[in-house]
Parts: C-alpha cells; sequence; structure tokens
C-alpha cells in the first residue's frame, strides 16, 4: 500500500473514526484512501469548522477524531480550533497535506511552514518524511492526544510522501494504566476533612473525565459535602442534588462565592488554569489539589496539599478512609442560604420578565429539552447565564468553551455532539454574531441529515463586549451590525427556519422542532436591556 493508505489503517487501528475537512490536491491520496476505510470521512465549508467538530468529538468520547486540510491557507484556518481543542484540553488530530518535499515544483506558492506555526499549539507537531514511519507517528499522535492533559497533535503528510509505495507494518496500540495517588497524600485529605467544620469540593474541567462522574457523585451523596462546578465542570455531578451550591458563572461578587468564603476546606477537583479559580487563596483555610498532575502554581492558586494520579481512583480512596470516621462536626448546609438568595432573585427577575431575556431563555431551554439532552453553547452573553442558572443534570450536557471562549464554534460543537450521541435531543445557542462566523456549517449539518436544532440570539450587537463597555462606564459604539433575515438564510441552506419574537412562541418552536427532527433555525429577539443589573442584583 501507499503511505496514505497506511496511515489511513492505522488511524483505523487505533479506533479512529471519524475525519472531517477540506481536502486540496496535496491530501488527494489521503482522500482516496478514505474510500475504502471504516473512517467515516465528512466534508466541511471551512476548516476550522472541522477542527471544531473533530474537537469536541474528543472531548465527548476521549477518542480523538482527525481534522483534515490541505497546505498554507487550509492549514492556517485550522489554527483556532487547534487553539480551542489544547486549551480545552480535548483530543484532536490534525493531518495537513504539504508539497512535495523531494522535488518542489511550485517555489514559494502558498509555502508555509505549518510545523512551526503548529508547534505552540499543539503537544506534537511533525512532517513525515518516511512513508515508513506511519505506525509510530500515529501511535504517538494517539498517545500524546489522549494522555492528560489532552489536546491537540499534528502530522504533516508531504505529497510526494503520501503517494509513495511501502511495506506496511502495523504497529499495534498499547493499553496504559493512569497512574494512582500515593497512600500519604490519600491519608492527609482524610485528615483534613475529619477536622473540617465546612469543607467545599470544585469541580474542575479536569474532572469531566470517563468514571470520575460516578464516584463523585457517590463521595457527595455520602458525605453532604457542598460543591460548586466550573464552567466547564457542570454536570459532573447532577446539579439537582441538594449539596449543589451554584455554578462559578462570575469571576467575583456573585452569590456562590459568599459560600466559598466560608469554607474552611477547599477541595479543589480537576482543577484547570484555564479556567480562573472562583476563589483567592487568602485566610487560613486548606486548599487540595485533586488532579491527574500536580498543580501549575499561579499568584492566585498555590495549593498546600496535592493528591496526584487517577482522580476517580483518588475520590475513592478518601471516600473509603473516610467510612468509619465521625463526621458529626460537618456543616453541610452552610451554602443554603446563599442558594436560596439566588434562587429567589431569579425567580423575581423571571416574574418580572415581560420580553425573551436571558433568564426566560434558559428557563425555557431547561425545561423543553430532557436530562440528557445537550446544549452546545458559542461565546457571548448568555454564557454567563447558562453557566450560572442552567440545572446540568448528567455529564457534557452542557457544552461551553470557556478555556480559549471562541465566537464560531457553537454550531459545529452541536453537529459534533450529535454524531456522538444520535439518539439525544441536541441544541446550539448562538449569539447572532458568533453564528455568523460560522453559519456555512447549516449546509454540512443538512448534508449529513442531522436532528439539530440552532437558537440565534438577535439583539445585532457584541453583547458581551458592551456589557465590558458598560462596566466601563463607556459610551456604547462601534459594536452594531446588521443581520440578514435568518429565516430565509436557514432555507437557502435546506434548513427548517423559524422567528421567535415571545417567550411563548419560543417554547412552541423549540418543543415542535426537537420533536420535528431535520435541521431548524429558530430566529429569537433576546433582550438584554437590563442583563448586566440582573448579573449584579443580590437579592
Amino acid at each position: 500500500m501507499n503511505t496514505a493508505q497506511a496511515l489511513i489503517k492505522s488511524l483505523e487501528d487505533h479506533g479512529i473514526k471519524y475525519l472531517f475537512g477540506v481536502p486540496g490536491e496535496e491530501n488527494l491520496d489521503v482522500l482516496e484512501a478514505l474510500k475504502g476505510s471504516s473512517i467515516e470521512f465528512t466534508l466541511t465549508r471551512h476548516e476550522q469548522a472541522a477542527a471544531f467538530i473533530a474537537a469536541t468529538i474528543g472531548r465527548l468520547t476521549g477518542v480523538p477524531a482527525v481534522a483534515l486540510s490541505t497546505l498554507g491557507p487550509g492549514a492556517t484556518n485550522l489554527m483556532t480550533g487547534v487553539a480551542y481543542a489544547q486549551l480545552g484540553a480535548m483530543p484532536l488530530i490534525l493531518l495537513t497535506g504539504q508539497k512535495p518535499i523531494r522535488h518542489s515544483k511550485q517555489g514559494e506558492f502558498q509555502l508555509l511552514d505549518v510545523v512551526d506555526m503548529m508547534t505552540p499549539i499543539t503537544k506534537y507537531s511533525k512532517t513525515l518524511v518516511e512513508g515508513s514511519l506511519v505506525p509510530a507517528h500515529v501511535r504517538e499522535m494517539v498517545r500524546l492526544a489522549t494522555e492528560e492533559r489532552p489536546g491537540a497533535v499534528h502530522l504533516e503528510l508531504p505529497e510526494d510522501i503520501a503517494g509513495e509505495e511501502i511495506n506496511y507494518q502495523p504497529l499495534p496500540s498499547s493499553n496504559v494504566r493512569r497512574p494512582v495517588a500515593d497512600k500519604a497524600s490519600i491519608t492527609r485529605v482524610v485528615e483534613l476533612i475529619k477536622s473540617a467544620k465546612k469543607p467545599i469540593i470544585i469541580v474542575g474541567s479536569g474532572a469531566n473525565r470517563k468514571r470520575t462522574s460516578k464516584q463523585l457523585t457517590k463521595f457527595v451523596q455520602r458525605y453532604g459535602i457542598p460543591f460548586v462546578p466550573t464552567q466547564m465542570g457542570k454536570g459532573v455531578i447532577s446539579e439537582d442534588l441538594p449539596q449543589y451550591a451554584g455554578s462559578a458563572a462570575l469571576s467575583s461578587d456573585d452569590f456562590v462565592h459568599d459560600t466559598i468564603n466560608q469554607a474552611d476546606l477547599v477541595i479543589n477537583i480537576g482543577h484547570d488554569m484555564v479556567e480562573k479559580p472562583p476563589f483567592i487563596m487568602t485566610g487560613r483555610r486548606e486548599v487540595v489539589h485533586i488532579n491527574f498532575d500536580s498543580a501549575e502554581v499561579g499568584s492566585i492558586y498555590y495549593p498546600q496539599t496535592e493528591v496526584v494520579g487517577d482522580i476517580a481512583n483518588a475520590i475513592w480512596r478518601i471516600s473509603e478512609g473516610l467510612e468509619d470516621a465521625d463526621l458529626s462536626q460537618l456543616d453541610t448546609q452552610f451554602h443554603m442560604p446563599a442558594r436560596t438568595q439566588l434562587e429567589q432573585t431569579f425567580d423575581k427577575q423571571l416574574k418580572a420578565a415581560t420580553t425573551l431575556t436571558p433568564q426566560q431563555l434558559v428557563t425555557t431551554t431547561r425545561k423543553v429539552l430532557p436530562n440528557d439532552g445537550i446544549v452546545a453553547l458559542d461565546n457571548g452573553m448568555y454564557k454567563i447565564w447558562f453557566a450560572r442558572h442552567f440545572t446540568a443534570r448528567e455529564e457534557n450536557t452542557l457544552l461551553l468553551d470557556n478555556a480559549l471562549a471562541t465566537m464560531g464554534a457553537g454550531l459545529p460543537s452541536a453537529m459534533g455532539a450529535k454524531v456522538v450521541y444520535p439518539d439525544r435531543k441536541v441544541i446550539a445557542v448562538c449569539g447572532d454574531g458568533g453564528f455568523m462566523m460560522g453559519s456555512q456549517e447549516l449546509e454540512t449539518a443538512v448534508r449529513m441529515k442531522l436532528d439539530l436544532v440552532v437558537v440565534i440570539l438577535n439583539d445585532a450587537c457584541y453583547q458581551m463586549i458592551r456589557w465590558k463597555q458598560e462596566r466601563m462606564q463607556m459610551d456604547e459604539w462601534g459594536l452594531e451590525f446588521g443581520n440578514p433575515d435568518f429565516k430565509k438564510l436557514a432555507e437557502s441552506f435546506g434548513a427548517h427556519g423559524h422567528t421567535a419574537r415571545s417567550i411563548e412562541e419560543y417554547e412552541q418552536m423549540l418543543s415542535e422542532a426537537l420533536a420535528a427532527g431535520g435541521v431548524h433555525v429558530i430566529d429569537t429577539a433576546i433582550d438584554y436591556e437590563h442583563s448586566l443589573r440582573d448579573l449584579e442584583e443580590r437579592g
């Protein structure tokens, strides 16, 4: 077989199921090899979307998918999606084409040093210079992409190397077990909990892994310790549980911070430095770091105790260590006043709303969507409201990006979720600005025959930046734009278009669209007029 065929075969052998992208002449051998492959290839309308979709599949499954591009401009179009995966700890394989490296025919045309360009934002970036090295490269890429902390890896395949005949010798994948924490660190945490009065658990994005959710849920229910998820930790533990103390949506001065500030022990599980910790390390309380890796220390994060190893195993061992302990001193209700105040304030805002406000949007979306339904958020003002008030009852049912926090990822992320979970209800919630950065992928979604609802929050403005403008007491200026008729735009792509101008219309259209199947776009007139005031209201 040729190198391209060997590459695809090796990816198959390592469990890779999906490849998305826009090929060019430099990777036509790869395209040809995909024809007879078990790997499902989907042509996207932009390389960036291919990376977003593939990264989301990696995020949900732990197994990387592939994003494909040609050289030069195709590779540069991947860059934001690559950064999205790398900062968000999502396994992703990137495959880019390149001119022949032995006999160049076109001088400097479209020529960029793509490997050098990718190096700062990936865990691995190499040029394949010899076809027989394919099995080793693929095994190493899969290892690095999935190993903690997960991320993006890149292989450049020159056109002449792709087409050369080789003697393919497969290299089987290895089965690696994660290391576990040492006994002394487990014992230390057990003793800290025994002596604490008001402990609290912070659930970070690193805890959003297989097996961790089950162990954490058992632990919280068994010992009653309140918990606070970060934005990318939402859903790891069901937020219907009485121990839920609220989500870390704002950086400071929110209801949940009142609870955190009372704690005398903070157990920080799966903390990732890309997400700002929702507390400042002041006072005499102990901070415990439980993660696959040791803490990355910064000016606002320097834990006194670290438990380094498999998180699920660590939680199980801590739980076993507490089995016969007298924990009657624990105050398992100290989070309730702030949680009650948050709920009462939100209910008051809901009752006062006469238009489609962020509060109404979050409440209605949660009401209509089943517990295992998935909301994929783009990036905008509404993300804060979903992080704060959307009740996530299962892991990875609220997909948001609190790492790169890029616009344009909402629709592709929802598409990736639907590929992984074809039987679940999936909604993309996008601001009008973010949606227009990837609107062409509506055609891809229609072509893939996905059942998907896209909700567009239409206010003709970059509202998140306007919020910052207002907080800095600046004039509202430079952030408004015009929008197309989203209903007609959706229909022009072969999707179903709807326009909701009230809370009641939105609920009806969302319910009907989820039931009907196919790709639906709902253009909603969101009202952010009092959003800043409402976020800062404290009862």
